[in-house]
């Protein structure tokens, strides 16, 4: 039997039957008080912009970063959008400062509605608020539901669509957030073409590149960057001062709470690469992984830092007995954005070589540090082990490789040539192989460069403060380079 709703007569599942039932029995019962902090704006817009919980934070910040996806993620087409990023990389703050944006347009306050998953239960509850929501906002052309950390929720891909095929997202803007990137699959697959006219429903937050962080810092104009990046005529203060900040990139690696922390404490405090370390041990506790093997796996990975590897020998260094284990945990981290993997190419299909040994490395330089300060156990991280590891040319040197590449995979697929030498990155642009090798040391020789000498179009990325030519190679700053991304 049909049953009588808000669209009409409708033949529903028994799925649907039961969340029906579950919301006309109890959806006006719900108490979203939990989420008034948040929600200060239906209070009045001042007293959102001066005491929600992340952007009164942001005043005494001596640096606030405003992400382009502010601007990029729509605002006008309704549909489900997701941003994804690893754990406070400031997912929460973008939504924070997007929905201000909204009001500052000067849409209905009561039309934004922001919930996070870390207090809903399954997607029952979730069901019954996003209805009720939607329900008082039916007189509304359009309107605003954020969804922070959904991947919290118990079946919460189930609640969206439902929600979504029922018509009650019919005129909403959703966002949904989460730290595992692997809800961004699952969204793909579950709610396709359910964004509109939108181009893509999908964004993704990172770090701040090194471009980035001198335009927050404000080294340089947003014009003066543009200039830099156009032109090898750089003035010996201006590369000076490029190299100084990529010194301090990595130790920090984009993350903001570690930028303040150095601006304000001349170090990051204890407590933030603790507060790092602490979420990646506790997502994959829920995902019912070991913290022991997760501490062997990621020993592994520092000890081997920056060179190839198989799932095989980085099980050797390890205790654990089967491979397929490291790489399930290795996928996790990846899907975490706490690591990435590095490929070999196979050049003439412009893909990688599964067979081949992989690179695996840490997404940014300041989850490294705060990876190393808990399997270290130092009390003092940033002088006792941060300090010492950058200071140090050869584990500088595969951090300066794992930069590079980390930054411009964000543009272009990359992977690296494992052929009689290996060439550091191989990243495909316009249908083309670029190739490119990380030479973080005070001198360069033509023998160690015998791989990348094979391409006439490679270029060497060093740590000389000046451009040159190395058997008619390009031989480019790394600091300058990265300007580009």
């Amino acid at each position: 039997m049909p049953i009588m709703t808000k669209f009409g007569h409708w033949p529903l599942t028994k799925f649907e039957k039961v969340l029906f039932y579950i919301h006309k029995s109890k959806g006006n019962a719900m108490d979203d008080t939990v989420f008034t902090p948040n929600n200060l704006h239906h209070e009045s817009v001042e007293l959102f912009r001066k005491r929600d919980p992340q952007l009164r934070k942001l005043v005494s910040c001596p640096f606030v970063h405003m992400s382009e996806l502010i601007d990029e993620i729509p605002s006008d087409i309704p549909g489900i959008y997701t941003v994804g990023g690893g754990r406070q990389v400031g997912k929460t703050t973008l939504l924070k400062q997007w929905m201000l944006k909204l009001l500052d347009a000067g849409k209905d306050p009561s039309d934004i509605w922001y919930i996070t998953g870390e207090l809903i239960n399954d997607h029952h509850q979730l069901v019954r608020m996003a209805s009720q929501f939607s329900e008082d906002r039916k007189k509304s052309p359009i309107f605003y539901l954020l969804i922070d950390e959904v991947t919290y929720i118990r079946d919460w891909d189930k609640g969206i669509k439902y929600l979504a095929d029922s018509g009650i997202f019919e005129k909403a803007v959703v966002i949904l957030t989460g730290s595992d990137l692997s809800f961004i699959k699952e969204a793909r697959k579950r709610f396709p073409g359910r964004h509109g006219a939108a181009d893509s429903p999908e964004f993704l937050l990172y770090p701040l590149s090194f471009r980035e962080t001198l335009a927050v810092k404000k080294i340089f104009s947003t014009s003066e960057l543009e200039d830099l990046a156009q032109s090898q005529d750089v003035s010996a203060k201006k590369m000076d001062t490029l190299f100084s900040e990529f010194e301090n990139y990595m130790i920090h690696g984009g993350y903001m709470t570690a930028i303040n922390d150095i601006a304000l404490n001349g170090r990051i405090q204890p407590a933030t690469f603790s507060t790092y370390s602490d979420w990646i041990r506790g997502d994959m506790l829920k995902r019912g992984k070991k913290e022991n093997l997760l501490h062997e796996i990621l020993s592994a990975l520092v000890k081997q830092y920056g060179s190839q590897a198989t799932l095989h020998s980085i099980a050797s260094m390890t205790s654990i007995d089967h491979h397929m284990t490291v790489s399930d945990y290795i996928d996790l981290l990846c899907d975490m954005e706490v690591v990435f993997v590095n490929h070999a190419i196979m050049e003439h299909k412009l893909c990688a070589a599964p067979k081949k040994a992989r690179k695996v490395f840490f997404t940014a330089p300041f989850i490294m540090h705060s990876v190393m300060a808990w399997l270290e156990s130092v009390k003092k991280p940033y002088e006792e082990s941060v300090l010492p590891f950058v200071a140090d040319s050869e584990k500088a040197g595969s951090l300066a490789e794992g930069i590079a590449i980390a930054l411009c995979r964000r543009k272009y697929s990359c992977f690296y040539i494992k052929a009689e030498k290996e060439v550091d990155l191989a990243y495909i642009k316009d249908r083309k192989v670029h190739q490119a090798e990380v030479k973080w040391t005070n001198q360069i020789r033509s023998s160690e460069l015998g791989q990348l000498l094979k391409y006439p179009g490679g270029i060497i990325l060093s740590k000389q403060k000046s451009f040159g030519e190395i058997e008619r190679h390009p031989v480019i700053p790394l600091p300058f380079w990265l300007l580009n991304f």
